[in-house]
């Protein structure tokens, strides 16, 4: 049995902002609705969100999760923001069999809601909250092989129509979001966007060396400076290590006034 998925690592932006008509986001939500319309809907979203890291891949496990807003200093209106997506116990118990099946401690997490690292690009995408949804942690050992692994598991899956996202962001330096623009911090965001991208979407390397690459990510050209801490990068490894292949799109958006990338692969034949 051959199941296909379609695999997204979106930058979701900053915190409710995308939510709340920020011209900074224009652009981002934009092409997250456009994502929307191409994709077929699908019957549920496995995301993998920047926002929540524990010691082992935990999985939402709750049938209705409420919301987290975990994010400060915004409007009022920023709190009562609401996606009643439901769960998907059914999808939350595979995908812990799955990754135990890899050798992979799991654990199942019934009280926890879903962070604004789900609600916020899935309002863009998905309004009327009408798709079951799980969400994966991170490790927070924030290790790149280990989530090239999480992604390797997740390859077992058996689920038929599912949308795999990781949420996180391909610059993620906070200082430098509300400093001056400078020449330094804008060929910095660029070689670090243009090296992923190549990682990413060229044939001409083959799956070993695209791992390799994404496994010392920190000796990419301005890596630690667009990534001060790596944790809205990691979605990516996992989409990567699920995918195992180059990407099928890349999309480039400014975001918070810096360069930031989508990476789509449609329709991904991951186990058999």
């Amino acid at each position: 049995m051959n199941t296909t998925f379609d695999i997204l690592y979106l930058s979701h932006g900053g915190g409710p902002r995308p939510l709340l008509g920020d011209p900074d986001h224009a652009e981002m939500v934009a092409q997250f609705k456009a994502l929307a319309r191409e994709l077929p809907k699908p019957s549920a979203i496995l995301l993998i969100s920047a926002h929540w890291e524990e010691s082992v891949p935990t999985i939402t496990a709750g049938a209705n999760p409420g919301l987290i807003y975990d994010y400060y200093g915004f409007p009022p209106e920023s709190y009562e923001i609401q996606y009643p997506a439901p769960g998907e116990p059914e999808l939350a118990h595979q995908l812990a069999q799955c990754l135990k099946d890899a050798g992979m401690p799991a654990h199942l997490d019934h009280q926890r809601g879903f962070d604004h690292g789900m609600f916020v690009p899935l309002k863009v995408m998905y309004p009327d909250a009408d798709i079951p949804v799980v969400q994966l942690s991170l490790i927070n050992d924030l290790s790149a092989a280990n989530h090239l692994a999480l992604g390797q598991a997740l390859q077992a899956l058996k689920y038929e129509n599912l949308l795999v996202i990781g949420s996180g962001f391909s610059f993620h330096n906070m200082r430098a979001f509300y400093a001056p623009e400078t020449g330094e911090i804008r060929a910095s965001n660029l070689a670090f966007e243009q090296w992923l991208q190549e990682t990413l979407t060229t044939s001409e390397v083959g799956e070993e060396e695209r791992a390799r690459r994404l496994e010392s990510w920190e000796r990419a050209p301005a890596a630690r400076f667009c990534h001060p801490r790596e944790e809205h990068l990691l979605p990516l490894h996992v989409c990567y290590g699920l995918a195992g292949r180059p990407c099928d799109d890349h999309l480039s958006a400014r975001i918070l006034g810096k360069q930031s990338g989508t990476f789509v692969w449609h329709g991904s034949k991951v186990n058999a």
